[in-house]
């Protein structure tokens, strides 16, 4: 199916603007995990030439949200659910780890950093915003493994976060109640800023239970965070 595209800020004909378009139409959902983009027709409907286009592409393709095969074009990447079960199980043992090394900085210079996390995940769901929102969870979480001062559980963190940032793009639209994933976050931030592991951990494993499920049910999605 061939999607219409439309500009969600004022008309722009540079690949960033473009691939801040095409971007926002992968993580909103409007362009799902495998569909293809068609270069003829984003640039019709966009109104420019191919070459910002094929530069808006090539940075996707770089970020991990579309693959290109030759001969037969870009497609938005696919994940799978036993992928994003995978991913889960083991941030349920190596997260509170990070959430540990971290509980320092923490409570200290970083805690408005974490808190502000929270409240543009607030104010991203309220507007519906989903690319926003993904932004602003992944964010959350990435806090824990960048202030660990952990260089291997970082390259963890590094290697998922395009497949998160794409299970995400279905997952945070099936919240019926806005602010409950921002809810989830903010219990998650006060057993962090206790340094309560365990807690912490437990939390975590109610956060993840729609991807876990998703190991057991099997399928393909585009993943949690």
């Amino acid at each position: 199916m061939d999607r219409k595209f439309t500009w969600l800020e004022n008309r722009t004909t540079t690949p960033d603007g473009v691939y801040r378009v095409l971007r926002a139409a992968i993580l909103d959902g409007t362009v799902p995990p495998g569909e293809q983009l068609r270069e003829a027709h984003i640039a019709a409907d966009l109104g420019i030439s191919r070459s910002p286009l094929r530069e808006a592409l090539t940075k996707l393709e770089e970020e991990g949200l579309i693959v290109k095969i030759p001969f037969r074009g870009a497609f938005v990447a696919e994940v799978s659910a036993q992928d994003v079960a995978e991913i889960a199980e083991i941030r349920l043992l190596v997260e509170p780890f990070a959430a540990e090394l971290s509980a320092e900085a923490l409570r200290g210079p970083e805690r408005s950093r974490l808190m502000q996390t929270v409240e543009d995940l607030h104010r991203a769901m309220e507007k519906n915003d989903i690319p926003a929102s993904i932004d602003a969870h992944l964010g959350f979480h990435r806090l824990f493994y960048d202030l660990s001062g952990h260089g291997a559980l970082r390259n963890l963190w590094d290697g998922w976060e395009t497949k998160l940032r794409l299970y995400l793009s279905l997952d945070h639209r099936t919240y019926s109640e806005p602010h409950d994933l921002a809810v989830e976050h903010e219990r998650l931030a006060a057993v962090a800023l206790e340094g309560d592991t365990d807690a912490f951990r437990r939390e975590l494993a109610v956060h993840f239970q729609s991807a876990l499920r998703g190991q057991s049910e099997g399928g393909v999605s585009a993943v949690d965070g």
